[in-house]
């Protein structure tokens, strides 16, 4: 993906207001806002890019688009885990909210026709790779083997249950979940994503994987990955920083040299291993 121009740089920086249309609980502290342009709307993101959501009187947060629709619409799954995003999950049904963007760089879809995709999940990782799968489900016939691997810490905490549900009945892609903790009524399996991914059938030397999740997650499977044959360039992942320009200039997630605002958030393994294997950076 190329780095967006000056033109475009600017026209992402001005702020747009959009309309709640629809707000739906995805689990206990995480929502997904439907957003609509109040007047003009900001340009179409492309899946792994951001925008940044405005709460009036509160702040600002970056948050990656969880669909992607044709409509003009935005789509943002939200955790509530501060003030400003405390805010937005509290929005109903015609709040307005201040939208920039879209920003840094995404997953390169295009890239992994005709070959097998890994994609791993940890959390509200997910969010981020939705359009990934929405992607490669529209054009199924492009991609060899597909499989998606998506942990979480309980069942009541995996997000878009019932569209997990869809496209494990529907075996156009491999869907494998695994939880930390079981409750009543889960029947899957327990533990963490690494041990589900062994499970995972794929060419190495004819893949692309995907990750997003927690951090030490991450590393622990593009670890598990590169053991198994993956080359560390084929292995993408999505870095959360604390970004709030957009723009590569406030320097809050400069990460050694990369600023993940623009260099990421999707970078790829043989960049990012070196950088998160420096404690505190």
């Amino acid at each position: 993906m190329q780095p967006a121009s000056e033109h475009g740089a600017a026209v992402a920086m001005r702020p747009a207001l959009y309309r709640v249309i629809e707000v739906g609980r995805e689990t206990a502290d995480a929502v997904t806002l439907v957003l609509q342009p109040a007047a003009d709307g900001i340009a179409s993101a492309l899946p792994g890019e951001f925008n940044m959501l405005w709460a009036s009187g509160v702040g600002e947060v970056p948050v990656s688009c969880s669909a992607l629709s044709g409509m003009g619409l935005l789509v943002h799954t939200i955790r509530d885990v501060g003030r400003v995003t405390h805010a937005l999950c509290s929005l109903t049904g015609g709040g307005v909210i201040g939208v920039r963007g879209p920003f840094g760089r995404g997953w390169d879809v295009g890239s992994a026709r005709g070959k097998d995709v890994v994609i791993i999940a940890g959390g509200l990782g997910l969010a981020p790779l939705r359009p990934v799968v929405h992607a490669i489900l529209g054009r199924r016939t492009d991609f060899g083997v597909v499989s998606l691997v998506v942990g979480a810490r309980s069942a009541a905490e995996l997000l878009f249950r019932a569209e997990l549900d869809s496209w494990w009945h529907e075996r156009r892609i491999a869907v494998r979940t695994i939880v930390d903790r079981p409750s009543s009524g889960w029947a899957g399996s327990v533990g963490i994503v690494t041990n589900e991914l062994r499970r995972v059938t794929f060419d190495p030397g004819n893949s692309v994987a995907m990750v997003c999740g927690p951090e030490i997650m991450m590393r622990v499977v593009a670890t598990r990955l590169t053991e198994r044959g993956l080359p560390p360039t084929r292995t993408l992942l999505s870095l959360e920083r604390n970004m709030q320009c957009g723009a590569g200039v406030c320097g809050h997630c400069q990460l050694g040299g990369a600023f993940v605002c623009v260099d990421g958030p999707v970078m790829t393994w043989d960049v990012v291993a070196p950088l998160l294997a420096v404690p505190e950076l």
